[in-house]
């Protein structure tokens, strides 16, 4: 399953790795991306989509090539699913055997719409093709391979027409030319589409093409040789039966065929070389591109650490802009209804303010609300305590704490406040220095009936929102 791509469901092309994990094929991912605003993993969904989020999102500059993954696919053992062949191998090496596979169904090039064999191709071309035709310039009639390959011969035993063997070989150096670039030959397709091959694709995939498939294109031409050998054995019967022979033999024929194959021969083995030194260099830049695709994920990592420390420094600043530093501060609590029926059930028993300051570089100090009350009202006021914390200049203050504080709840319609204040203990450890992040909480345990706060006599609930106040004198 890990080498199936998530939208395609085929096998992995071009690897890229998501921000959730899941792997796409390179051009699907783009095709997705492409044509969907925002994006969504379609796995992410199918798993669980109650759980979606910003790494479910899709984009390429989000993405990063899985080299392991590419690594692994172009490594598994494959084999052709073709009627006949029996081919085997590895991924890497599978596209160059379908465009070479002798079994598989490709389109006559004529243009005639038959479907036939890519072995069967030239024989398709000789008997069969209604397209494969040619204008004798002698007798203008339009003539089958077979019937023109006769007529040329009998020409040739006249003397009117140039060898046969001068004609062949005029043809198989046309052919062999590697950048082939004949007028006459379809530019979607392969110079030696003539005698069997079928690749088709841009200039410069052809040009690829012809460079790296010599071998292969050898092997075709060989073939045709050997089929016009035959052609000529018949050709020659045929001349025999009514016009006689003259000195050149048959046997001068096949030397120049051998004399040709070496040539051939000499040119595959070096086109082998070329395509080993080729290979080479492929290998030398595959691990170029598989180390600078380990850099891109630590590069990607780092990044990641460097958002996270721009969240912390954005949380520090947001605290920052927020506080107090004069010894007042004013608490809004929302969503007052759900936090007391979490107090009541013991979800969340208090919840503490943000941190303020009696001055720029005072006592750092917070407040601590328990809304269904604690200690002696628990469950039936709200308790308000005051909370001094550890502060960046608490070598420089007096201690122990000994300002008085003042709490208010504000009635929203301006009526009756809620007062309460203290004085603090001097000796009690809530106001000495601090040794922990915050001392013991101290304040007022009955600061105000919860009969009263939810009365609807009084506004200190108001579209569910109150507000503490606290003053250190």
């Amino acid at each position: 399953q890990k080498y199936l791509c998530s939208s395609c469901n085929n096998v992995l092309k071009k690897a890229l790795q998501t921000l959730c994990g899941h792997r796409y094929c390179s051009a699907c991912l783009s095709w997705i991306v492409r044509n969907n605003k925002n994006a969504v993993c379609q796995k992410c969904k199918e798993e669980d989509p109650g759980t979606l989020s910003e790494e479910s999102l899709l984009a390429e500059e989000r993405a990063f090539g899985d080299a392991a993954i590419n690594k692994e696919i172009s490594e598994l053992k494959v084999h052709c699913v073709t009627l006949g062949c029996s081919w085997s191998g590895i991924m890497k090496n599978f596209e160059e055997h379908q465009s070479l596979c002798e079994y598989a169904l490709i389109p006559c090039h004529t243009g005639c719409g038959q479907v036939v064999m890519r072995r069967k191709l030239a024989d398709h071309l000789e008997n069969g093709c209604v397209n494969n035709v040619t204008m004798c310039q002698k007798c203008k009639r339009s003539l089958s391979s077979s019937e023109y390959q006769v007529t040329t011969f009998l020409w040739f035993k006249l003397g009117t027409l140039i060898t046969f063997n001068s004609y062949l070989i005029i043809y198989v150096i046309f052919f062999s030319q590697q950048n082939c670039s004949a007028p006459l030959i379809s530019r979607d397709g392969c110079c030696f589409s003539e005698v069997g091959c079928s690749f088709r694709g841009s200039v410069e995939k052809i040009k690829e093409h012809e460079k790296t498939a010599v071998g292969a294109h050898m092997l075709l031409l060989l073939q045709h040789i050997r089929q016009l050998k035959a052609s000529l054995f018949s050709a020659t019967k045929a001349a025999n039966s009514f016009i006689p022979w003259p000195e050149l033999k048959l046997e001068n024929k096949l030397h120049v065929f051998e004399n040709i194959v070496a040539v051939l021969n000499k040119e595959v083995e070096t086109s082998n070389l070329e395509i080993a030194a080729f290979r080479r260099q492929s290998e030398l830049d595959q691990n170029l591109i598989r180390g600078l695709e380990l850099k891109i994920a630590e590069l990607h990592q780092c990044l990641t650490q460097k958002d996270a420390g721009l969240s912390t420094l954005h949380k520090s600043l947001l605290f920052s802009e927020q506080a107090s530093y004069d010894g007042i501060f004013l608490w809004k609590i929302t969503d007052v209804g759900r936090k007391l029926q979490d107090s009541v059930t013991g979800r969340t028993v208090s919840l503490y303010s943000p941190a303020f300051y009696t001055a720029k570089y005072g006592y750092k100090v917070c407040l601590r609300v328990y809304l269904n009350g604690d200690g002696t009202g628990k469950g039936t006021h709200v308790s308000l305590f005051f909370v001094v914390m550890k502060g960046d200049y608490d070598a420089l203050l007096p201690w122990p704490f000994r300002h008085k504080v003042t709490f208010m709840l504000l009635d929203q319609n301006n009526r009756e406040h809620i007062i309460d204040a203290f004085r603090p203990d001097l000796a009690s450890a809530s106001f000495q220095r601090p040794v922990n992040e915050m001392n013991v909480a101290s304040g007022c345990p009955m600061f105000l009936p919860l009969s009263k706060l939810q009365s609807p006599k009084y506004a200190y609930v108001k579209e569910d929102t109150l507000f503490l106040k606290c003053i250190i004198e």
